[in-house]
């Protein structure tokens, strides 16, 4: 399967389970298909599938439909969104501070 899924011989992925190295793209590929990684971004670092849904960095697991109601959500931008969205983003500031 990963010989086929990085396009080289069987007899090369065994070389690299004896100890050879692997190379990078392939690694990648690898994490990739096991959906370790979605994109090679940093923007994306933490976030996966699972089971059918986006595990966030935070561990919580959202459907595709909490994802697109929470996009309409803050599409609406009332008055309480934008207030909510302000207090969030002061205390986004604060713990990365603290950080």
């Amino acid at each position: 399967q990963t010989a086929e899924l990085c396009f080289k011989s069987v007899r090369t992925v065994k070389a690299w389970d004896a100890g050879k190295p692997i190379p990078p793209e392939c690694k990648r590929l690898m994490r990739m298909y096991r959906r370790l990684e979605l994109c090679h971004t940093n923007d994306w670092s933490g976030f996966k599938l699972v089971a059918g849904r986006l595990e966030l960095p935070t561990g919580a697991r959202v459907t595709p439909q909490q994802i697109i109601t929470g996009i309409a959500l803050l599409e609406i931008q009332s008055d309480l969104e934008i207030k909510t969205s302000s207090k969030l983003l002061d205390y986004a500031r604060v713990i990365a501070k603290i950080m």
